[in-house]
């Protein structure tokens, strides 16, 4: 009798074990669950040579290019000119101070110019390797005058007078007046006391000469009356320029 109801106490409670498994609340099919962000972003560093760590890739812009030493001279041609590296003028150069400049390695353009003539050479500026560039030379063949000037470059005797012929040059940007002075020295036998009597004869020329260009006068100097005329080379003796 007793083991039927033990039998009997064991089948009530494995029942009610049973149908509360089957009881169980069911979950919400539509609650989702967010994953943790696991990634680790990466950062792209490069390694420079020589330093003690790295620089972001994004920085290397920053980093100052290598430089290299350039001396622009002119030798002897006289003249204080402007130096322009790359079309943008970096300083002055004159026969007794060249230029020295430091700038980024690469392939560069120097050019000085005398008014409407230029010269311009390309160099290869290394790091640490000085360049040289001298443009005395090249100047004197493609200039020869520096500043607005005027010579003389032939005389001869004209009558009762020298005749002196003068060329005007205007090595700058722009357009100039250009007056010059001549004089010569002459002696002469005069009609009316029959001796011979030094004097001089004087006259100022002046033309308009395009930049860059050259113009040449005929100028006349008379002499006073006499006869048996000697005279001496002109001389130019002042020169003067205006806008």
């Amino acid at each position: 009798m007793k083991n039927i109801v033990l039998l009997t106490i064991l089948l009530i409670v494995g029942c009610v074990l049973a149908s509360g498994c089957v009881a169980q609340t069911k979950k919400d099919g539509n609650t989702s669950v967010s994953p943790t962000n696991t990634f680790t972003p990466f950062v792209n560093a490069t390694t420079v040579p020589g330093s003690n760590g790295t620089i972001n890739a994004t920085n290397m812009t920053n980093v100052t290019k290598l430089k290299g030493p350039l001396r622009v001279s002119i030798s002897n041609f006289n003249a204080n000119l402007s130096v322009i590296l790359d079309n943008q003028t970096v300083g002055f150069v004159t026969v007794a101070n060249p230029l020295d400049l430091s700038i980024d390695e690469g392939n560069h353009s120097v050019k000085v110019c005398v008014g409407a003539i230029c010269e311009q050479e390309y160099v290869n500026i290394l790091f640490a390797k000085k360049s040289f560039v001298d443009f005395g030379e090249r100047l004197k063949k493609s200039v020869e005058f520096p500043t607005p000037t005027a010579r003389l470059t032939d005389y001869y005797r004209s009558g009762d007078g020298v005749s002196v012929v003068v060329e005007f040059i205007n090595p700058s940007s722009e357009g100039l007046t250009i007056s010059a002075e001549i004089t010569v020295g002459y002696s002469y036998i005069s009609y009316r006391t029959q001796q011979r009597v030094g004097e001089s004869a004087r006259e100022k020329a002046s033309v308009y000469v395009d930049a860059g260009k050259r113009e040449t006068e005929t100028v006349r100097l008379y002499f006073a009356d006499g006869q048996s005329y000697m005279f001496d080379p002109p001389q130019l003796m002042q020169v003067e320029t205006r806008k």
